[in-house]
């Protein structure tokens, strides 16, 4: 099979990339080459800017391709083109969504395909929105090979997935507890969440690609383990060999305290329960099931991240940050006691 990624080096798409390779198929990645990464041996790479789409249409004159996926796309402008760009010459085009459309705040907290995608508190989630109806119009007017793949928190051997990190990454509230430092948890880390380690993913993604079934469908990759977010925390603790020290801050005050945008990504993602029903990926991927269990997976993680330097980012800023929310947290609270003293 004939693939193309466009994008093709992040956390997703290089699992993505390795299991198309493994599975002897012929890919094709597309994208600017800025980022340092070496694509693997027999990839094929086409080095262009898909926001250039002059430039990119003639990069893709005369190619073809049973499948193409997109990890680049997050407005719909930025859909129009992939759509322009890719009508015709694929057999397959899948659009990366993301499971943060779903309706927020949950009526149910099992999620399926049918529930309804809105999100009133998260920009990001919006524009996906927004990509997902121009696509499914493509393919109720015209037939355009569309099928949406919604992934929630999908990890990879180099970066932590914790919830509450800066602008650099999740270094640093790694390094917090490494340093015997208290970490911020949002609300009281009961809710639930689910963690998916992106070789899973690649596995069902792939059994998706060139799939009939999958067109014109939308359909969610993730495990089927279900872990609070003081589970997760705690598992990142262990694998790391410290203790955890935990503080609970209000998902509302986190999102109005600045200059994060933890609103969008908690009120409208994280602090919400969720469990995941895969019955449809499993429909279209007979005898698919994630397999890797989370404290499984971020042990190699942690010790991916603790033997490369690069993947150790310092966010002395969020640091600082830290510790000023729980100070006040702190402050508030002594006050409080104070008072009725």
């Amino acid at each position: 099979m004939k693939v193309l990624l466009i994008g093709g080096t992040g956390t997703i798409s290089t699992a993505i990339s390795k299991k198309i390779l493994e599975l002897g198929w012929d890919l094709w990645i597309l994208n600017r080459g800025t980022r340092g990464h070496t694509l693997p041996a027999g990839v094929k790479e086409i080095r262009c800017d898909i926001n250039n789409e002059a430039e990119t249409a003639a990069a893709l004159h005369g190619l073809t391709f049973d499948a193409a996926a997109d990890f680049v796309v997050f407005n719909k402008p930025q859909a129009e083109v992939v759509y322009r760009l890719l009508k015709g010459k694929t057999g397959q085009f899948i659009f990366i969504s993301s499971a943060s459309v779903y309706q927020k705040p949950p009526a149910d907290y099992l999620i399926t395909e049918s529930t309804p995608h809105v999100n009133p508190f998260w920009e990001y989630s919006q524009n996906k929105i927004a990509c997902e109806d121009f696509f499914i119009s493509k393919y109720r007017e015209e037939g355009f090979p569309i099928t949406i793949i919604l992934p929630s928190h999908t990890y990879d051997e180099k970066r932590l997935p914790l919830g509450i990190h800066g602008l650099k990454g999740s270094w640093q509230p790694a390094n917090r507890l490494l340093e015997g430092k208290p970490v911020i948890i949002h609300g009281d880390g009961t809710s639930l969440w689910t963690m998916t380690s992106s070789v899973d993913f690649a596995e069902a993604f792939t059994c998706l690609m060139g799939n009939v079934h999958a067109i014109g469908q939308s359909v969610q990759i993730t495990s089927d383990e279900t872990l609070t977010w003081n589970q997760i925390y705690q598992t990142v603790a262990n694998a790391l060999g410290v203790p955890l020290k935990a503080v609970h801050v209000s998902s509302e005050f986190l999102g109005n305290a600045g200059p994060y945008d933890f609103l969008g990504s908690l009120i409208g993602d994280k602090a919400n329960s969720v469990v995941f029903d895969n019955s449809k990926l499993k429909r279209l991927a007979p005898g698919f099931t994630a397999k890797i269990r989370f404290d499984q997976g971020i042990k190699k993680t942690v010790d991916y991240v603790m033997s490369h330097k690069e993947c150790r980012i310092e966010d002395p800023d969020f640091d600082l940050w830290c510790d000023r929310i729980i100070k006040v947290q702190e402050n508030a609270l002594g006050e409080f006691r104070n008072f009725y003293s």
